[in-house]
């Protein structure tokens, strides 16, 4: 099992910056990967940005220049670094770690961003 715990999210105003982390314990080194993923009011929840455990790392077009994903060496603290963020980044955000065989995904609580003046 794999329990993952976000945290620092909150209201900012537009070019602001806030950094979310996600705090991973449990079998952590089961997962495979670790993502952001993002749900605004009556929209889907989409992908922000991703990272292997080999590092290899992704980002929705959206926010590509501005968020970064990063990790301690330990693995047990993902972060999202958002720079410059703007009003339609608002959406409750979320910590995901898959595992890739056998396939499971493990969902953190989500914690809102809010980006408005």
């Amino acid at each position: 099992q794999v329990q993952l715990v976000e945290s620092g999210g909150g209201l900012v105003q537009p070019g602001g910056s806030l950094r979310l982390s996600c705090a991973v314990s449990g079998n952590i080194f089961s997962i495979d990967a670790m993502g952001w993923f993002r749900q605004a009011p009556g929209k889907q929840r989409e992908l922000v940005a991703s990272i292997t455990s080999g590092g290899i790392t992704i980002y929705a077009d959206s926010v590509k220049g501005r968020f970064t994903i990063s990790r301690t060496n330990a693995k047990n603290t993902v972060y999202l670094q958002m720079n410059d963020l703007k009003p339609e980044d608002t959406a409750v955000y979320y910590c995901k770690g898959s595992r890739w065989s056998p396939s499971y995904d493990y969902w953190g609580q989500g914690t809102q961003v809010t980006v408005s003046s």
